[in-house]
């Protein structure tokens, strides 16, 4: 033992832990800092760059093939937000967008904790597009899993292509960073909204190019659902209904929503969405179905989730109360800040999520 092990016990004591989360999407890269000091956890920075001031391409490729990144251009600009920010905190978790990843759940038979991750694997197989070798796999055993002989393990499995880890490492060194982990971006989100309650919950993230349908069980991410429904959509639809260019429109929609002075416009959107209101129907009826539980709130996050008039039509349609929660509703923070990190929260639910994930370590 050297005087290094003797001390450091003691002197963390006395020192916050700090973790940075980095939230790279389609239409910017979110970073926060935070930390925690015994039971309180602090809001000490964050920072945002819209993808257009980094790149005229886009900077993420959803097509899953070719350049999936602008790497250099991503790089540049998280050193730009941790320079402006005056973030110093070197380690940092990366979420990873929901089509990058390959989500599903399935049952195994009771057996020894040893050989739990070779069936695992054996299994992850049959359901992955691609080979076992070429993916990095994350899994978790349900907490309902009983531990009797005669109960199956329920497992909750997670693939990402080796490349997109590869690739990520990638950014986070020329950025001067060094990874300290990546994680699902439904993992995420899970963590900084729903935390421990005691509730079954549809989680709904609205993204820029693709949005996922979470349904949350006491805490626990159950089910994840990834959907071809996105807020560029929207904006493309109402630049085409009123013959304007696409950032004007994209500036009525945010503004005027669902609940446009034109009945044209409204409709339009209306019926965009509502494929997205068969799917939650259809996900939560099978989780009646196979869990007989019954889905009692639905929570919406994303930079679409407060486009005006959608939160009470999703209520309406569903059935169902519908929040927008704040990320940022457990941290410490100045007051002056409190109109801002409201508004942000939608877009920053992930970045504080997978951040969280490194102080709960």
């Amino acid at each position: 033992m050297n005087f290094k092990d003797i001390f450091k016990a003691p002197l963390n004591m006395f020192f916050p832990k700090k973790m940075v989360g980095i939230d790279i999407g389609t239409a910017s890269v979110k970073v926060v800092e935070i930390s925690r000091w015994g039971e309180g956890k602090t809001l000490e920075n964050y920072g945002e760059i819209k993808s257009e001031f980094i790149s005229k391409e886009p900077i993420l490729n959803t097509q899953k093939s070719g350049n999936l990144f602008s790497s250099s251009s991503i790089s540049l600009a998280i050193r730009a937000i941790l320079d402006e920010a005056k973030i110093k905190t070197k380690s940092a978790i990366f979420s990873i967008p929901d089509f990058f990843t390959f989500s599903t759940s399935f049952e195994i038979p009771q057996m020894p904790p040893k050989e739990i991750a070779g069936a695992v694997r054996y299994n992850a197989s049959q359901y992955l597009t691609l080979p076992v070798s070429e993916v990095t796999l994350d899994w978790k055993i349900m907490p309902d899993s009983k531990g009797d002989k005669n109960s199956a393990i329920k497992i909750f499995l997670i693939a990402v292509p080796n490349q997109v880890v590869q690739e990520y490492q990638k950014i986070a060194k020329d950025a001067g960073l060094e990874v300290y982990a990546l994680e699902a971006e439904a993992l995420s989100i899970s963590r900084a909204l729903v935390k421990n309650l005691q509730k079954t919950i549809c989680l709904i993230d609205i993204g820029v190019q693709s949005s996922t349908v979470n349904i949350i069980d006491k805490g626990v991410l159950r089910r994840s659902y990834s959907f071809n429904f996105y807020g560029s959509k929207l904006s493309s639809a109402v630049s085409s209904v009123l013959g304007v260019d696409y950032q004007q429109a994209e500036e009525i929609k945010n503004k005027e929503g669902v609940i446009y002075s034109k009945p044209e416009v409204a409709q339009t959107l209306y019926l965009l969405i509502d494929p997205l209101l068969r799917e939650i129907k259809t996900i939560t009826a099978e989780f009646y179905q196979t869990e007989q539980k019954q889905v009692q709130e639905i929570y919406m996050t994303g930079g679409t989730a407060s486009l005006p008039g959608l939160k009470e039509y999703l209520s309406e349609s569903l059935k169902k109360n519908v929040y927008i929660p704040n990320c940022f509703s457990d941290f410490l923070y100045p007051p002056i800040l409190e109109g801002t990190l409201k508004e942000m929260s939608p877009r920053f639910s992930v970045a504080m999520g997978v951040a969280l994930s490194g102080l709960e370590a």
